[in-house]
């Protein structure tokens, strides 16, 4: 049995069919704030906001108090303090925030080894196996609700029900600090009269889309006939939407999470203008992303570029490389090449990213022809300076000397280029 309060929260109260609903999704509830409260238990009910002040900082988290006043995360702070004056703003500790999620994963993980991590704050769990030692699933959304509670002082929302999309719905139904239980049998009527928005993959362009064609409700997609729904938002979207409509999610629960991709991006504090200001700041953020691609044993096939201009018009370019690559140099000169294109002329950017594509193991062997080798030897032997002495030991010599030479066009400050091989392809190397 659940019941729904006076808003859209809906949790559930009473005995319930969950004999077919093994899939839950927790959910911290306002995570970083509550984590803040344990000791600023005085700022508990006002509206409290964590995240950066300084030139263009975003909110990380808004307490419940904060959010009526629509605000949200990744908010400018700036328009968050506009919207809710009165709110008190808090940096954060990222750090601490990791260890009580470690805390919280852990608890999930007594329970059921059957854990897939989302986020620093949310997971799913399959709990088939867990029933003969901890209850059936409601009971076990219970268990970790108290334990969560009397163990860190925090408090989450549980989804229950028969897939992983279901099951997320749910627990955002019943935030903050409930649980609600979606019998299988009742799976579509409880997610045909949700808005259209309530679908995965339906973002403020889609949304607008399904709304034109009058499809105001999950039901109205779920009655959609196939084709035109195909026409309206494409044919690899218009099958997932239907299927998620009509309550379909064969997907499991994923215990060994399998990065899709990897990378970084940055806004910054004042737009940028100088092409050589931008392309040192994209040299910076390969070199992030090739530690962590060497670190977690992969290689990337496709870099992305991602730049946001001070109109906050956003463009992506995508570069496929003929090898797969770990290198940071070689991850910011196939970047390079679009950015190249897309500064220059007054143009202000605001942010740029950048992200490593099409990602698979690093031991599939090297190719006959390496034009990185001198460069993969040079950061593998950062990496391990970084590891013995500390993060900035040793740096590219453009992020030393940031008024030094410029980096555009790609052969650029500290590097050196050989002359074409006979494949029309440069070689290059470190500078002695």
């Amino acid at each position: 049995m659940s019941r729904q309060d006076g808003s859209s929260r809906q949790v559930t109260t009473g005995p319930v069919d969950d004999s077919a609903t093994p899939i839950l999704h927790v959910d911290m509830d306002a995570f970083f704030v509550s984590v803040e409260l344990l000791r600023r238990p005085e700022l508990r009910g006002k509206p409290v906001l964590v995240g950066g002040t300084a030139g263009r900082g975003v909110v990380a988290a808004a307490s419940y108090e904060a959010r009526r006043y629509g605000v949200n995360s990744a908010m400018p702070m700036s328009v968050a303090l506009q919207r809710c004056p009165n709110a008190v703003v808090l940096r954060g500790d990222y750090r601490r925030y990791a260890e009580y999620s470690d805390r919280v994963m852990t608890i999930f993980r007594e329970l059921t080894p059957l854990v897939e991590p989302l986020s620093i704050d949310e997971a799913f769990l399959d709990v088939s196996g867990a029933r003969r030692l901890h209850g059936s699933p409601a009971e076990i959304a219970w268990t970790i609700r108290r334990r969560v509670h009397d163990e860190t002082g925090l408090t989450c929302s549980v989804g229950v029900a028969a897939s992983k999309y279901v099951a997320k719905v749910a627990s955002g139904r019943a935030k903050p600090d409930g649980m609600l239980v979606v019998p299988a049998a009742e799976t579509t009527a409880f997610l045909h009269p949700l808005p259209v928005s309530a679908l995965w993959g339906v973002g403020r362009v889609t949304e607008e889309s399904l709304l034109k064609l009058g499809l105001r409700t999950v039901g109205d997609v779920a009655a959609m006939p196939l084709d035109a729904l195909t026409r309206a938002v494409g044919p690899a979207l218009a099958a997932r939407l239907s299927r998620l409509a009509n309550g379909i999610d064969p997907r499991d629960v994923e215990t060994r999470r399998v990065e899709k991709s990897i990378g970084h991006e940055t806004t910054f504090d004042h737009d940028l203008v100088a092409p050589d200001d931008i392309a040192r700041e994209l040299l910076r953020l390969a070199a992030d992303v090739g530690v962590r691609l060497r670190k977690a044993g992969l290689v990337a096939r496709t870099v992305t570029l991602k730049l946001r201009y001070g109109d906050f018009t956003t463009v992506t370019r995508s570069r496929t490389l003929a090898e797969p690559t770990d290198v940071a140099r070689r991850i910011y000169e196939e970047a390079l090449v679009p950015l190249g294109e897309l500064v220059g002329d007054g143009r202000r950017v605001r942010l740029i990213g950048v992200r490593a594509e099409q990602l698979r193991d690093a031991g599939g062997g090297a190719p006959l022809w390496d034009p990185d080798e001198d460069w993969r030897d040079a950061e593998r032997t950062i990496d391990e300076v970084t590891r013995r002495f500390g993060r900035g030991a040793v740096r590219p010599a453009a992020l030393v000397r940031p008024g030094g030479p410029g980096l555009m066009p790609t052969a650029g400050a500290g590097w050196e280029r050989d002359d074409a091989d006979e494949s029309g392809r440069s070689s290059e190397r470190p500078r002695p």
